[in-house]
């Protein structure tokens, strides 16, 4: 889902945003994730948020134990969404879209009287992401296309190979990285490449040691 009107650079930010914890969760630039949502505080932050600027941070709970805390603590690094469709479901749910806007870094949480929590954020480190596709060209496409098959294969996983070869290599290597069942700490390694060939990479080096672990992955790609 595109944004009507794209954020140009850092500066059309908020540099105070409400946040989202989410395990295993991934959100990056112009690609979109859907949620639902159904526990108060954050009905709340998505009332807020709609009255405001429309935008959420996604960001995950340190792995560990410390992601089944109440209050865990933080990754340091997230992406910012805006709110692209919303939807209510008349049993106290919201339907809705994220398309991710760019990566920020924690600064510090703030003691907030909200429900939910909000952080001061910089998103000076992610220049890279606010424009759209920054480093294309430096994707090795047939090393990600070679390690989706085999990995497809390992996984007995279906796979729209005519969509794959319309798609450009931003948002081929973004969204794979989003659907992706790895782990929370092999997630946060995607967010946090510091440019779209490093993802990539870090993308086909993760999936190559799943291979080489001889297992099919107990989970699929969402």
């Amino acid at each position: 889902m595109s944004i009507n009107k794209p954020y140009q650079s850092p500066d059309e930010l908020p540099d105070v945003l409400p946040v989202f914890p989410l395990a295993g969760v991934l959100l990056l630039p112009r690609v979109s994730l859907p949620l639902t949502v159904f526990e108060a505080r954050y009905l709340d932050m998505f009332d807020d948020a709609l009255k405001s600027h429309r935008l959420i941070g996604i960001i995950q709970p340190e792995a560990g134990e410390n992601e089944h805390k109440t209050h865990p603590d933080l990754y340091s690094v997230g992406c910012v969404g805006r709110i692209t469709q919303f939807a209510e479901t008349g049993d106290g749910r919201y339907l809705v879209a994220l398309t991710g806007v760019a990566r920020f870094k924690v600064m510090e949480e703030l003691n907030s009287l909200t429900s939910y929590r909000q952080c001061h954020v910089s998103y000076d480190d992610y220049r890279v992401d606010f424009v759209p596709s920054a480093g294309e060209q430096d994707v090795n496409r047939n090393d990600i296309l070679r390690t989706l098959r085999n990995f497809a294969k390992a996984n007995d996983l279906k796979i729209d190979w005519k969509s794959i070869e319309k798609t450009p290599n931003e948002p081929l290597v973004n969204e794979l990285a989003m659907m992706s069942p790895f782990g929370p700490k092999e997630k946060q390694a995607l967010l946090e490449a510091k440019d779209l060939k490093l993802r990539a990479e870090t993308l086909v080096a993760i999936a190559e040691i799943e291979l080489a672990r001889g297992q099919p992955s107990a989970r699929t790609l969402q």
